[in-house]
């Protein structure tokens, strides 16, 4: 089993959440109280998700929650680096469609402040 560890860094405009190893029943609380005190107004947030190793049923809910919240403050969630295991989780529960997805953070974060969704991935 892989901790969960979580970092943040601001950008023009939004955060930029790091999220790494495991999301599951035992700390998805940790990823949304973590990305719901670093939340702020503006074009969104980008969860960086390229060291996460598992998901589970909880933290594709909190996925979906923060989807919403930074939406409900007119912003947009965009998820980066997403692969393996997690990839096929959100294409396979249909939530891949749902969240803005994007190749790597870097991109996710230049689609943000451009508030364009350039460099969209769609599952391969």
């Amino acid at each position: 089993m892989s901790p969960l560890s979580l970092s943040s860094r601001d950008l023009p405009g939004g955060v930029l959440i790091t999220v790494t190893g495991e999301l599951d029943a035992t700390n998805a609380h940790e990823l949304e109280s973590y990305a719901e005190s670093h939340r702020r107004p503006g074009p969104g947030m980008v969860l960086d998700l390229g060291g996460m190793t598992f998901l589970d049923s909880r933290g594709l809910h909190v996925l979906l929650r923060l989807h919403a919240a930074v939406g409900e403050q007119g912003g947009l969630l965009r998820v980066a680096a997403v692969r393996g295991r997690p990839a096929r989780i959100l294409q396979v529960t249909g939530v891949w469609s749902v969240l803005t997805i994007h190749p790597d953070a870097q991109q996710a974060a230049v689609a943000m402040c451009g508030h364009g969704a350039d460099g969209v991935r769609k599952p391969s």
